[in-house]
């Protein structure tokens, strides 16, 4: 058997997780200058893993006008939060608490008769934005069903049930501009809104683009764009250098000295071709590492990218140091914007063959969290 040396201290901080709250507001700015209307923040999935309160905040002050969530749940948890602003919850089961909508003031969508039905049914006073599902086949409804669910709303409106605020669709293409899918839904959606009008309704807000087409596609720019993903750093068609705003740091627990031929983790995935010493980083897939980037992954450790070793763990991950010095307690970072050469969300998306978004938002809550920056600019610059 090999005999290793290990090194402890009597306590080590845990993972963190750095929010940056002056990101945030600069990738704000960049949209409000780039939209042709209004801005709607995104923050769904909690502010995409960056905190929703926060973000709501930090965009409002930087001129976004409006937020946007999926659930009511995620909507009432804004108010209870103290923001004002102008809600729309877009993702909704038939059976939601509709008049819980109307309590907190927060707008819904309407993809399907049987949705306008249960809001007629329960919820005096909503304020609706009708969905066309302009080509994706998932949210929305149907353009054979598009007609009837304007009349009908408009029946619903001439006798105070609600008000149809907006009309709603969304792009299944528009992280690569160019590609045709994009127009026919821009074609689809002015067919939607022509529709809407003919049926006697007048929606004050039309908003079809979120992060990427307000960036590429000005055609798909109506009164609002929904900006979620490029409010944290995340642009996903390439074309901008938006600011990444988090950063994953884990300490060392433990350093170690192995010869050659040390297997390591689980299945023994990677034998040391030779001696080096590990370091151990409480961090693993229950904190959002993807288990699949194991065998690709990196971390920055004393300034040096090292390479993560083994199989990626559910509390823990394994890096091989080399010859860098460091001592237990010192912190690696795990990601980050990359400005000092730190992994980046988008690298690990790529070792792990995903979205950046899945990164962001599968980072676990028992990661502490820190925020830096304050929420409170209020002067949106105008040119970029």
């Amino acid at each position: 058997m090999t005999a290793m040396t290990i090194a402890a201290t009597d306590f080590v901080a845990g993972p963190r997780l750095n929010i940056d709250l002056h990101a945030v507001a600069a990738n704000t700015r960049v949209f409000v200058a780039r939209a042709q209307g209004e801005v709607m923040a995104v923050v769904k999935a909690d502010g995409f893993g960056h905190g929703a309160i926060d973000v709501a905040r930090t965009a409002l002050a930087n001129g976004a006008t409006r937020l946007g969530v999926t659930s009511l749940s995620e909507a009432t948890a804004l108010r209870a939060g103290g923001l004002r602003a102008p809600v729309l919850s877009w993702l909704n089961a038939v059976d939601a608490d509709w008049a819980s909508a109307v309590r907190h003031d927060v707008e819904v969508a309407v993809p399907s008769l049987a949705h306008l039905d249960a809001i007629v049914n329960a919820a005096t006073g909503a304020r609706v934005h009708l969905h066309l599902d302009t080509g994706m086949a998932r949210d929305g409804a149907s353009p054979s069903e598009w007609g009837q669910l304007c009349r009908a709303a408009r029946r619903a409106e001439r006798h105070g049930r609600l008000r149809v605020v907006g009309v709603m669709g969304h792009l299944g293409c528009a992280d690569v501009p160019v590609d045709g899918c994009n127009r026919q839904a821009r074609q689809l959606f002015m067919w939607g809104v022509r529709s809407a009008r003919s049926a006697g309704l007048r929606p004050q807000h039309r908003h079809l683009a979120a992060t990427a087409a307000t960036l590429t596609d000005s055609d798909a720019h109506h009164t609002m764009s929904r900006i979620g993903a490029g409010l944290v750093g995340i642009d996903p068609s390439r074309t901008v250098d938006l600011e990444p705003a988090l950063s994953l740091t884990a300490p060392l627990v433990s350093v170690r000295t192995v010869p050659a031929g040390a297997r390591v983790g689980y299945g023994h995935a990677w034998t040391t071709p030779a001696p080096t010493r590990l370091g151990l980083l409480p961090v693993g897939y229950a904190d959002g590492l993807p288990r699949i980037a194991s065998g690709q992954a990196e971390v920055q450790v004393g300034g040096q990218r090292r390479p993560l070793v083994g199989r990626i763990s559910m509390d823990m991950v394994v890096v091989d140091l080399g010859d860098v010095v460091v001592a237990i307690g010192d912190d690696a970072v795990v990601l980050g914007p990359g400005h000092a050469g730190e992994p980046t969300v988008r690298e690990w998306a790529g070792w792990a063959d995903t979205l950046e978004h899945e990164i962001v938002t599968g980072l676990g809550a028992r990661v502490r969290r820190t925020t830096s920056g304050a929420a409170t600019h209020r002067h949106v610059r105008q040119a970029l």
